[in-house]
C-alpha cells in the first residue's frame, strides 16, 4: 500500500527529462466576476528561481496559493513533482506541504514566541520525529544559515524589517523543503536590507538546491535572484524568459512594466 510520504516525497520516473518541482497547467481562478488567473502556465524545476512580475491584484500571490494548495484553480492542475494536487485530502495535502517552504510577505512570525520557537515550531507541529536536542541543533543551525543565530532569544517586536525576513527565512527552511515560495521577500525593506535578503536567498539556493518561486514587484530584485522571470497581466502571462529577454521584448506592457519598476 502506498503511503502518504511516498506520494509526497517520490516523483514520477520518466526516461526522457525530470518532472518539474513545480508545474502549473491552464490554471484558471475566479472571485465572483473577476477573473484573477486566466490559463497561467509555468514550470520551475529543482534548483531553479523563477520570479513572479505584475501589476497589483494580477495574481500573483493567488498563484503562491495555489501552489501551497491553500485554494483550488477553478480549472487547470498544479503539480508538485508530477503529481496533481487539486482533490487531495487534507492528510495528503499536509504531506506536500512539509516539503515547501513558505515566506510569507510580513514573514508572519508569531507575536508571542521568540525567535528560536518561531524557527522549532514546524519541528514540533509536523511530526519531524527528532529528539529536543536535535531539534535545538536544528534550529540554531538554520539560525547561523541567515545570520541570526545571536538573537534566538529576542522577541520579534525586537526585530527590524530584515531581520525579521531573515527568521522566516530560516523557519521556511526547517523542514528542508525541496521548493521555496516567497512573497514579497524584499517588501517594505530599505535597499540595504533588500540587498541582503536578496544575497541571502542566492546563498540558500545554492546550498539548498530548491525550486524557489518569488513573486515580487522589486524587478531589481528579481533579475539579481531569478534564472527566468514572467510577467502577469489581465490574469495571463504576457512574457517570459531570462531578464535579458524580457528587455527585448517589444511588447509595449512589458515595456512600460519594465521602464516604471
Amino acid at each position: 500500500m502506498t503511503t502518504l510520504d511516498q506520494i509526497a516525497i517520490k516523483p514520477h520516473a520518466t526516461e526522457t527529462a525530470p518532472i518539474p518541482a513545480v508545474a502549473v497547467e491552464c490554471v484558471c481562478k475566479s472571485f465572483g466576476a473577476q477573473r484573477v488567473l486566466d490559463g497561467v502556465t509555468l514550470t520551475v524545476n529543482s534548483g531553479e528561481t523563477l520570479a513572479v512580475l505584475g501589476r497589483s491584484g494580477t495574481g500573483k500571490s493567488v498563484l503562491l496559493r495555489m501552489i501551497i494548495g491553500l485554494q483550488a484553480p477553478d480549472s487547470g492542475a498544479v503539480r508538485i513533482h508530477g503529481h496533481n494536487i487539486a482533490g487531495l485530502s487534507l492528510d495528503q495535502l499536509g504531506e506536500f506541504r512539509k516539503k515547501m517552504g513558505f515566506l510569507f510577505q510580513h514573514a508572519a512570525l508569531y507575536d508571542s514566541l521568540t525567535v528560536e520557537q518561531n524557527v522549532a515550531f514546524p519541528l514540533l507541529h509536523h511530526g519531524s520525529g527528532m529528539s529536543d536536542s536535535e531539534q535545538s541543533g536544528r534550529v540554531r543551525q538554520l539560525l547561523a544559515e541567515v545570520g541570526m543565530e545571536r538573537h534566538l532569544n529576542k522577541m520579534p517586536a525586537d526585530l527590524s524589517g530584515g531581520m525579521q525576513k531573515r527568521v522566516g527565512l530560516a523557519r521556511a527552511l526547517a523542514l528542508d523543503p525541496g521548493i521555496l515560495l516567497l512573497d514579497e521577500p524584499t517588501a517594505g525593506l530599505d535597499p540595504i536590507s533588500s540587498g541582503e535578503i536578496d544575497d541571502l536567498v542566492l546563498k540558500l539556493q545554492a546550498e539548498h538546491h530548491m525550486a524557489s518561486i518569488v513573486v515580487t514587484h522589486d524587478l531589481y530584485s528579481a533579475k539579481t535572484i531569478a534564472d527566468r522571470l514572467i510577467l502577469l497581466d489581465g490574469g495571463k502571462v504576457v512574457a517570459g524568459g531570462t531578464f535579458q529577454q524580457l528587455q527585448g521584448n517589444d511588447d509595449p506592457f512589458v515595456r512600460e512594466f519594465l521602464q516604471h519598476s
